[in-house]
């Protein structure tokens, strides 16, 4: 089994207001855009948002790995985001915080420490 690609599906209760979220907020650049959905960049993956739904779910989470987890808090703030969850250290040695869309999707922003043993990138 090969798979070539992958995305993340939302459903939002409001797609313009999760798209204007996604786009402005958390400043995602757009993939493409087809009649009823926008597809975004989302580091090695996409994030779809399209069509609506009842909007979140308790089961579904975001992880997006950031390089500046302080800075990147301060900016989704000074944006209006939601900050759910100050960083902090968790005890796997990753630095998290957390945020939400609007239909609260729980985002996990995570920093990886440079001497964390998931580091590959050494800039």
């Amino acid at each position: 089994m090969e798979f070539l690609s992958s995305r993340v599906l939302i459903r939002p209760a409001d797609r313009e207001r999760s798209l204007a979220f996604y786009r402005d907020v958390l400043g995602l650049a757009t993939f493409r855009e087809f009649p009823g959905g926008t597809v975004f960049f989302l580091g090695g993956g996409f994030l779809e948002v399209s069509g609506e739904g009842p909007g979140g779910s308790a089961g579904v989470a975001l992880w997006l790995q950031v390089r500046d987890l302080a800075a990147t808090v301060e900016e989704l703030r000074g944006r209006g985001a939601p900050v759910d969850r100050e960083p902090r250290l968790e005890p796997w040695g990753l630095r998290e915080a957390w945020t939400s869309d609007p239909d609260g999707t729980r985002i996990h922003l995570v920093e990886v420490p440079a001497d964390h043993p998931m580091r590959l990138d050494t800039r």
